[in-house]
């Protein structure tokens, strides 16, 4: 078990911290004094800290230029509250953690359910659609892709951003978006469960993450693109090839094109049709409490968590009940 999870540390500058973390990312920048400093995000299981190790020697800097995202490091240092947010000042780095020597699951973060399960629900809401085109469709995405599913993130940070977070992600809004068509009668729910499997599934080519759901960097169509581009591209790409209603795949073309709804998120456009629409609601609001409840895990009732930078900067209230 680890001594020091990073949701547990206290601004405290006499108590000396010497633990396993994962680096997230890592970047050696120049100070004002001359000085490089190294700067880094690292994890576990409980969550990320900003960290910083100043005044590098040339030793140092010949060393830590080596630290990569995706490394775990066993670090020395002190936290420190720095603008509201803890801040971990490292005195030294201790080197790369041998594997073994630590438990994986006390470090990287994962989805609280079984990636099998939760692929087998998504493709068994699949199978019951009635529309065969987009069960087709959808089933060809998510058969082609079962490996990388498995343990893909759906995001490089913030939401979902862990082990089969995007299974997660895609299930959950699934059961929401089934429930909304019991309330609004008039949604099509092949159409929009069909939205939902697919309006992320280009995560898989726009983040680069490795097998324990850590994504270090985007990759160069990612960074160029983006995930909503790339989804209208995959999406006729694949309909052309399965002979699929061209109106069919318009839609679905537009759901993708659409689910972040606002032009500084992503969509040049709007949605124009209700499933579209209610797309982008599903998805911001699993996003938008998944950050709630991860911010509330380690929060103990009766306090307020750190600032959650997603939510505007509110600390969040954990009630006692």
């Amino acid at each position: 078990m680890k001594p020091y999870f990073i949701k547990d540390l206290k601004p405290d500058d006499a108590q000396r911290i010497e633990d396993r973390y994962l680096v997230r990312n890592a970047d050696i920048r120049d100070g004002n004094n001359g000085k490089k400093h190294l700067y880094m995000t690292l994890g576990d299981a409980s969550g990320d800290i900003q960290s910083v190790k100043w005044s590098l020697t040339p030793d140092e800097l010949k060393a830590y230029a080596k630290i990569e995202p995706g490394m775990v490091i066993s670090v020395v240092g002190r936290c420190k509250d720095y603008k509201g947010q803890n801040q971990l000042i490292i005195d030294a780095i201790k080197g790369r953690a041998q594997e073994g020597s630590y438990d994986r699951s006390d470090l990287f973060k994962a989805a609280p359910e079984e990636p099998q399960a939760m692929y087998d629900y998504i493709v068994g809401k699949i199978n019951e659609f009635k529309d065969e085109d987009l069960k087709k469709l959808c089933l060809s995405f998510y058969e082609g892709e079962k490996d990388r599913l498995m343990y893909y993130p759906a995001a490089m940070s913030n939401h979902h951003a862990e082990y089969a977070g995007l299974l997660y992600h895609v299930k959950r809004m699934m059961m929401m978006g089934e429930l909304a068509c019991q309330v609004y009668t008039y949604l099509d729910k092949d159409l929009l469960l069909a939205g939902v499997a697919l309006h992320d599934i280009e995560k898989l080519d726009e983040l680069a993450s490795d097998e324990n759901g850590v994504v270090p960097e985007y990759t160069l169509k990612g960074k160029m693109l983006g995930h909503l581009v790339m989804g209208v591209e995959a999406i006729g790409e694949r309909c052309i090839e399965l002979g699929i209603d061209e109106e069919k795949c318009l839609l679905l073309q537009h759901m993708s094109l659409t689910h972040h709804y606002e032009p500084e998120f992503g969509s040049p456009k709007k949605p124009l049709f209700p499933e579209a629409e209610m797309l982008h609601y599903l998805d911001m609001v699993d996003a938008k409490m998944f950050d709630v409840e991860d911010a509330l895990r380690f929060t103990k009732p009766g306090e307020f968590s750190e600032r959650v930078y997603t939510l505007d900067n509110r600390k969040l209230y954990k009630r006692t009940f």
